[in-house]
């Protein structure tokens, strides 16, 4: 059997945490599986009841919140396996998913990192595990209403092909690919740092894969409380919602000054700051993004 380290990044997941590490159990003979839960300084009882109940579980807790990626980063540089699996703690897996996602990944020595169809509460597939790279022109389709850039709506989601990006909340690589293209860009808060590790992972000459038959169920936006659909569930404070909203635009900008600022002249960055800026404004408007 393969090698796999789960991680996970925990701010104030609640019951999810649980569910997620139980949901893990699943995949017991599928994989030697070491699990790793990092906590971002929650203040529910997340934590410490995933400690209390999943002692086969390594625990790292950090001082404050430091985000995604400076909260990720220290322990994922410090694994020893080849394989590395980013989970959000408020995904559930499915029995038989880690075994597939491994061998999917295993089908191309040139893949670089892999995921499988995300899946909504509502039923809906999450499509940020699905995604070509925001280039102006797909942002700019992608506000009119053409989806076919960005998230890629031309591609038959029922079928196994590679994508430009997909999301950090299921998100397989390697080691030797992260020590290869660098870990994830601490310059992102939260939100932005996946779609640019798989840029870099691309530009290394690495192939993304979406492979629809490993199927997960992500509950999106807990710990954020800026999803439409889990308004309801996330027990995320106003300051909390606050600052995940400005992360969100935030990893927008960092993400195009980073990777096309230079690529395009004076008078379409300005189109872009402004669309930015726009939709930033709106959505402190509605609370949501």
């Amino acid at each position: 059997m393969k090698d796999l380290t789960i991680v996970i990044l925990n701010f104030n997941s609640g019951e999810y945490l649980l569910k997620c590490l139980e949901s893990i159990k699943l995949a017991k003979g599928e994989a030697t599986i070491a699990t790793i839960v990092i906590d971002n300084n929650s203040s529910d009882e997340s934590f410490k009841l995933a400690q209390d109940k999943y002692k086969e579980a390594r625990y790292i807790k950090n001082s404050e919140n430091l985000g995604f990626s400076k909260g990720y980063n220290p322990t994922l540089k410090g694994i020893k396996t080849e394989y590395l699996l980013l989970l959000n703690p408020d995904c559930i897996l499915e029995k038989g998913v880690i075994k597939k996602i491994l061998d999917s990944y295993d089908a191309d020595s040139m893949i670089g990192a892999a995921t499988g169809k995300i899946i909504l509460p509502n039923g809906r597939t999450d499509l940020t595990a699905h995604r070509g790279f925001p280039t102006p022109w797909a942002s700019l389709l992608y506000v009119l209403g053409d989806d076919s850039l960005y998230h890629l709506t031309n591609n038959n989601p029922d079928f196994t092909h590679e994508v430009d990006a997909i999301s950090g909340a299921f998100f397989l690589t390697k080691k030797s690919v992260l020590e290869k293209v660098g870990y994830l860009d601490e310059k992102f808060f939260l939100y932005g740092e996946d779609i640019d590790l798989c840029l870099r992972i691309k530009k290394a000459g690495y192939k993304i894969i979406y492979d629809p038959t490993i199927k997960i169920t992500h509950f999106k936006g807990v710990s954020s409380g800026l999803k439409k659909h889990s308004q309801e569930i996330t027990a995320a404070n106003s300051k909390t919602r606050k600052r995940a909203m400005n992360a969100f635009y935030e990893a927008m900008l960092i993400f195009y000054n980073k990777h096309y600022k230079n690529n395009y002249p004076f008078f379409i960055n300005w189109l872009v700051y402004l669309g930015i800026h726009s939709r930033w404004g709106l959505a402190i408007l509605k609370k949501t993004v």
